[in-house]
């Protein structure tokens, strides 16, 4: 069947990219067949499993639109493939009492790996969406032998911490922004641009999962999307803050790329109100804040030391936030009116309580200007290794999770 785990021994895996999972019914005539909608009815079932902490067949049935028959036959299935346990009878009410399901964070695990020119990430994460185990490690532009002896230095370590079973391992998401060799930042060294021609499935070979990877934005997105606020706020805006400023449009829980896979690229927007030829990344990133720590005497500042409190510190992260928000004014003025979000969500390394202040001031500025509406804006549930997280997340979207994909018949079968 389509769901399956682990890989075979010594097979090669090449990496896989987003397209698949991108896939729109819109885009084409593509009709399916009756192993394709089987497949994404039992993805859909266990879906309404993992939404709810318990459910029952008969509630399945009634979110689904699936027949009783059905579902007793697909979560039977999903309880002998390890996905789903049966946690007793519900208690109270009258006649049999229903069985109550409920995921089993044991069935399925995801590893993620992000890759950024600040530090790499890696964590596990099981079926429920707990992480269960994480490592980073602060590293600048690491280049692409650094992230090999990385993974093979600590996955060991992910693996054992998490108590993770490798042969329930979906594979290996990758988190990595779009072009990281060509986009220079402060501080960037020679050579840098070798990740241009980087193929992820051979830097990697040392795992033997399948890798999956997407642009470090929206794998933050997609996993808020899954895991995060989307169900309380279906459209929303990821803006992510790492060493760069990226971005990620979701809409009615689908994350959307745009016609050449580049949307949501607010860093790459001209900075109106700044110095001529500026972009907004140029001032919302962690980078531009620690060159500013920098220009004001403090020695190789790191995220780390934005926890500090002393005034000299309050008074470049101040400016900074005033900055921030001056910058992403008109743009997000835009998402407003564009795509008219339920909510703008701020994630990314920088502190909670700078990712507060910045959702505050944003706050107080757009609602001086008019709109025709306004999302509120607030810091993502995922917030903090959202990128890693997302990538973890990639596999279960690519074998256990619902999309259009999934019913799209290629022409080339």
């Amino acid at each position: 069947m389509p769901i399956s785990f682990g890989s075979k021994p010594g097979r090669r895996i090449d990496a896989q990219t987003s397209d698949g999972r991108d896939a729109r019914l819109s885009r084409s005539l593509s009709g399916t067949n009756l192993e394709r909608a089987g497949d994404y009815n039992l993805r859909t079932v266990l879906q309404a499993v993992r939404l709810n902490r318990d459910t029952t067949r008969v509630a399945i049935a009634q979110q689904t639109g699936l027949t009783a028959p059905t579902i007793a036959n697909i979560t039977g299935r999903l309880i002998d493939m390890g996905l789903v346990r049966n946690a007793g009878r519900m208690q109270g009410g009258r006649g049999q009492p229903a069985l109550r399901l409920q995921i089993n964070p044991e069935g399925a695990f995801g590893i993620g790996l992000n890759i950024d020119r600040d530090h790499l990430t890696l964590v596990s994460l099981d079926l429920a969406g707990q992480v269960r185990s994480r490592v980073t490690r602060e590293v600048a532009f690491a280049m692409p032998d650094d992230v090999s002896a990385f993974v093979r230095d600590v996955l060991d370590d992910v693996i054992a911490q998490g108590g993770v079973d490798r042969d329930r391992v979906l594979g290996v998401g990758v988190a990595i922004p779009d072009d990281l060799g060509r986009i220079r930042l402060p501080h960037q060294p020679a050579g840098y641009d070798k990740w241009n021609e980087v193929d992820l499935a051979a830097l990697l070979k040392i795992v033997p999962w399948p890798i999956h990877h997407d642009n470090d934005a929206a794998a933050a997105a997609v996993g808020e999307a899954e895991y995060g606020t989307a169900f309380d706020n279906p459209s929303f805006f990821y803006l992510l803050i790492s060493a760069g400023l990226g971005g990620g449009p979701v809409i009615d829980r689908s994350y959307h790329r745009g016609a050449n896979a580049r949307s949501g690229e607010i860093g790459l927007m001209p900075d109106i109100t700044g110095r001529p030829g500026a972009t907004v990344q140029d001032t919302v990133s962690l980078s531009a804040l620690l060159a500013r720590m920098e220009a004001e005497g403090f020695a190789d500042p790191t995220v780390a030391d934005l926890a500090g409190d002393d005034a000299r510190l309050e008074d470049v992260v101040a400016g900074w936030l005033a900055d921030a928000v001056r910058a992403l004014t008109a743009p997000l003025v835009a998402i407003n009116c564009l795509l008219d979000p339920d909510a703008i969500l701020i994630g990314g390394r920088l502190p909670m309580p700078l990712i507060d202040r910045l959702a505050a001031g944003l706050t107080a500025a757009l609602d001086a200007v008019p709109q025709p509406s306004r999302a509120k804006i607030m810091p993502a549930v995922m917030a903090q290794d959202a990128p890693a997280i997302g990538a973890a997340i990639l596999p279960f979207l690519a074998h256990i999770l619902p999309s259009d994909a999934i019913l799209i018949q290629s022409g080339r079968q």
